[in-house]
């Protein structure tokens, strides 16, 4: 079925509802992630009875209604989306994306205060305004992604996004990363003798670029490198986290944060300090969620480097 798509969330049993008046939308997520609402739902919302869309298609062709509709939302309105709804036996429905239910209003309330608007469009108005109130406490779309389970989605496959973008299942062959001043700085500050004696970093050095590091450059990049490269039976993982990395975004992104870490590191003189600095500039992600309250007296645990 050519330019239809199909509605993967939404339900005639759970509208949206605006409003203290308990105004009523069906809506619906389609596959594409195009939010829409129902058009039978849109036109009674509107106060225009639940007919079957022509007289919503009468009030913004309306000769007192068209100056203040612009010819983008025209062009919408002209060419409503056909969708199929979940559970609906394949049956065609159709709406309009979300969006230009503020515009609709929008134009009402325009032409109502040039005063040329009739009796009955001046109740149209009254809905819009109502409309419009309940719309401007919260965003079409928020509002959509909370009432159909959208939000859930649409959250992990932001994720999704974020990750791709910094991380490659291709791995790298391995290049110097971490300069020597990024270690020389950990050591200084935490009282410890660089270089060390027999010139093997400590293992917790790693949990260290853990925290500092890959736990700071965005949502799930260190949970994502932990599953990607796993310890070894030795405790050890076969590879550097930073090899993982895409070379146009993640690398550059992790550049761009661990010369900062080293510029705070020099800036300190305890552990503390630099903790405390770095918590507010550059707070850790725990479960995709930026912590921006973190504990200063942090025990670290061995684990491999970097």
């Amino acid at each position: 079925m050519e330019n239809v798509k199909r509605a993967i969330l939404g339900s005639p049993d759970n509208p949206l509802r605006l409003g203290r008046e308990g105004l009523e939308i069906p809506c619906y997520v389609l596959e594409d992630g195009t939010r829409v609402l129902s058009g039978r739902g849109m036109q009674n919302a509107l106060g225009l009875g639940q007919s079957h869309g022509t007289k919503f298609k009468e009030l913004w062709t309306n000769k007192a209604i068209t100056p203040y509709i612009n010819n983008e939302l025209a062009m919408v309105l002209q060419n409503p989306l056909r969708f199929i709804r979940p559970g609906r036996g394949g049956k065609i429905a159709l709406g309009f994306e979300a969006t230009i239910l503020p515009d609709i209003c929008n134009a009402v309330l325009e032409a109502r205060e040039r005063g040329v608007l009739s009796g009955s469009q001046l109740l149209i108005a009254k809905q819009c305004e109502i409309l419009a109130r309940a719309l401007a406490k919260v965003g079409i779309i928020a509002l959509i992604d909370e009432v159909t389970g959208y939000e859930k989605i649409r959250d992990r496959d932001a994720l999704q996004k974020i990750l791709d973008k910094y991380l490659t299942d291709e791995w790298a062959k391995w290049t110097k990363t971490f300069p020597d001043e990024y270690y020389q700085e950990l050591f200084r500050l935490n009282h410890i003798d660089y270089p060390p004696r027999n010139m093997k970093k400590p293992s917790y050095i790693g949990h260290w670029t853990n925290d500092l590091i890959y736990s700071r450059l965005a949502p799930g990049v260190i949970g994502k490198l932990r599953e990607m490269n796993p310890t070894t039976e030795t405790g050890h993982r076969k590879r550097k986290h930073h090899q993982y990395f895409t070379r146009d975004i993640g690398h550059p992104k992790l550049k761009e944060h661990l010369d900062r870490v080293i510029y705070l590191m020099k800036s300190c003189t305890t552990w503390r300090d630099f903790l405390r600095r770095l918590n507010r500039a550059s707070p850790k992600y725990i479960n995709g969620t930026m912590q921006t309250e973190l504990p200063l007296n942090v025990e670290y645990k061995d684990d491999s480097l970097e």
